[in-house]
């Protein structure tokens, strides 16, 4: 009974024990089963944040692109505003994308200021055959223009004055080497390559300039000596890279030129003026160029005491017999202080019967007042040019130093007096803010524009001979003249100029006759005058002139590009790609009237202003 006890215990111990087992067993599988399902579900979990994640990525470069295409929409409708904007400018604003909103009557920010001018009108000589106009050797509207042009902006046709265009250009007339003026008269006439029934007769002088190197280093000696005063406009507004940055790296580069034997002096003004450097010699390049990497631009602007303060050194420094100028760089923008124009105008003409005279740099865009700082220029003696690049730095403080600085005639005048027997109109092209009285012609007190070392100057006339195609019809009570005695029934002009030498106050008369038997046709006259030719075409396509019926951006750009000439600094090729930059544009332009349902009858062409604008 025990062993069977003892059996039946045993068979319960190994029962239990293989219960306990099996338990264990199912424990072990359950964990198992649990740590594979925990992992399963971690692994799941995991999946899902990837996928989510993936989604995420997904979304944010759909996000992207959307966001490109957007952006391109975007550009592509700024760039049609923009293009709409050159079109609805005011008559005194000019464009310039990048740094300021588009230009629109009511933008305080954008106050571009330009001179409006009526273009020169055709005269009969049997009424009017006398003409009578100051020289003019300012560039500052040629390169403002290309700065527009460049910026990808027609510039408005107040900004072009046709002579600045022209005489941006250096051109082989006759120097008068070894003779008693400082100048002759070249004159050229030829058929019109526009139009068939008119001629064009070109006026060309150079001044007298140093024939080589070796004769000009030979003239060191004798050089005439400097008395400078650098007079910089600080103020807020000339806060951009090309304003005072560019002004200190220009003049920078003038400094380079002077000897000890010049002089040196700075004056900013903003919301007051000072002295930043006291008359120097012009050897001391070190201590010019620190004196001009400090300034800095803020504050407003004060520019009559400026002025008043840059003539008071020019004084102290004085050079007799030399060169006394102020150099103004500023973007014209005097708004506290003497904003009286008249004012400062005045200050200028007193300074220049005293010997000192003033030339004008501008500078920037936005608030550029063109037309102040040209008449600054006009009245004080000097020469105005806009300063757009470093390479246009160059070329007026350096290459044309002696010219923008030195003059060698003051008070130059041209009168052309036209044969009524052999030529029926004529008109001046450009000059309209150099037209004179013909009783000016012969008064020594009327001021007039200065030439200096080198300079080249030009004017073209557009005239009709006898029985040519004329703008106007005849006259019914003045067809009964009494001829031109026969010796002089060949002349075509009577050309005659008025000069005073630098150091008298009286004026010297030169003088030519044009003869009828000196047209040349077109195609043989040189390339200097054919280039010339193509530059004021293209100032006048540029200021919509009523005169171009006949004249279109491919003709300029065939005729420049032909005869480029002589191009030692690239800058006749440039101008052509100028001509091409406004082709491109104007196409553009007129795309995007035609876009926006405009006639051309709604379009102003002075002003590029669309009256009335049909969605």
């Amino acid at each position: 009974m025990n062993q069977f006890r003892k059996s039946k215990l045993s068979e319960n111990v190994i029962s239990n024990r293989i219960f306990s087992g099996q338990r264990v067993g199912y424990l072990m599988t359950s964990t198992v089963l649990a740590l594979a399902i925990s992992a399963c579900s971690s692994t799941e979990s995991e999946n899902q944040v990837k996928r989510e994640q993936r989604a995420a990525e997904r979304e944010r470069i759909e996000a992207i692109a959307v966001s490109a295409h957007r952006a391109e929409s975007q550009a592509k409708q700024q760039q049609s505003q923009r293009l709409q904007a050159f079109a609805l400018a005011d008559v005194s604003h000019a464009t310039s994308p990048g740094l300021y909103p588009p230009p629109v009557a009511d933008n305080p920010s954008y106050t571009e200021n330009y001179q409006h001018l009526e273009e020169n009108q055709v005269f009969s000589t049997r009424t009017n055959p006398v003409s009578t106009f100051s020289i003019d050797v300012d560039t500052g509207s040629y390169s403002n223009a290309r700065r527009m042009l460049n910026q990808g902006w027609l510039p408005p046709a107040d900004a072009i004055r046709v002579e600045e265009f022209v005489n941006y250009f250096d051109y082989e007339y006759p120097q008068a080497l070894h003779h008693p003026h400082p100048f002759l008269i070249d004159s050229k006439v030829s058929t019109s390559p526009w139009n068939s029934g008119r001629m064009l007769m070109r006026i060309g002088l150079k001044a007298q300039a140093p024939q080589n190197a070796k004769e000009k280093a030979d003239k060191t000696n004798e050089a005439i000596h400097k008395n400078l005063v650098f007079l910089l406009d600080v103020s807020g507004s000339m806060n951009s890279p090309n304003k005072l940055p560019l002004v200190k790296r220009a003049l920078t580069m003038l400094t380079k030129q002077l000897t000890a034997n010049d002089s040196v002096a700075i004056v900013v003004y903003a919301g007051a003026s000072g002295v930043v450097l006291e008359p120097t010699e012009g050897n001391q390049g070190l201590k010019i160029e620190q004196a001009l990497e400090k300034l800095s631009a803020g504050g407003s602007t004060n520019g009559g005491e400026g002025i008043e303060l840059a003539y008071k050194l020019a004084k102290q420094a004085f050079k007799k017999g030399g060169v006394n100028r102020v150099i103004l760089a500023t973007d014209g923008d005097f708004n506290v202080g003497m904003v009286n124009h008249q004012q400062l105008i005045e200050l200028i003409e007193k300074q220049k019967e005293q010997g000192i005279e003033l030339t004008t740099l501008g500078f920037g865009q936005g608030n550029y007042n063109d037309h102040l700082i040209e008449q600054l220029a006009n009245k004080g003696n000097g020469n105005y040019a806009y300063i757009d690049t470093l390479q246009e730095a160059r070329k007026v403080l350096v290459d044309e130093l002696e010219a923008t600085l030195q003059s060698v005639a003051r008070d130059v005048k041209i009168q052309v007096e036209f044969n009524p027997d052999t030529v029926a109109e004529y008109r001046l092209i450009g000059y309209e803010n150099r037209a004179l009285n013909n009783e000016d012609f012969n008064n020594d007190k009327v001021d007039a524009g200065e030439i200096g070392v080198g300079h080249t100057v030009t004017a073209f006339y557009e005239v009709v001979l006898q029985g040519g195609e004329k703008y106007n019809d005849e006259l019914r009570y003045q067809q009964a003249q009494k001829s031109a005695p026969e010796d002089i029934s060949n002349e075509l002009a009577h050309i005659k100029l008025r000069y005073k030498p630098i150091d008298q106050d009286k004026s010297v008369l030169i003088d030519q006759v044009v003869l009828k038997s000196s047209i040349v046709e077109f195609e043989a006259q040189s390339t200097d005058f054919k280039f010339a030719t193509s530059v004021i075409s293209f100032a006048q396509l540029l200021k919509n002139s009523k005169f171009t019926q006949n004249l279109d951006f491919d003709q300029v750009i065939t005729l420049a590009n032909n005869n480029k000439g002589k191009d030692d600094y690239g800058y006749r090729a440039e101008f052509v790609s100028l001509v091409r930059m406004a082709k491109t544009l104007q196409t553009e332009t007129s795309k995007t009237d035609l876009d926006n349902d405009v006639s051309m009858s709604e379009f102003n062409p002075r002003t590029r202003r669309l009256t009335n604008i049909n969605k």
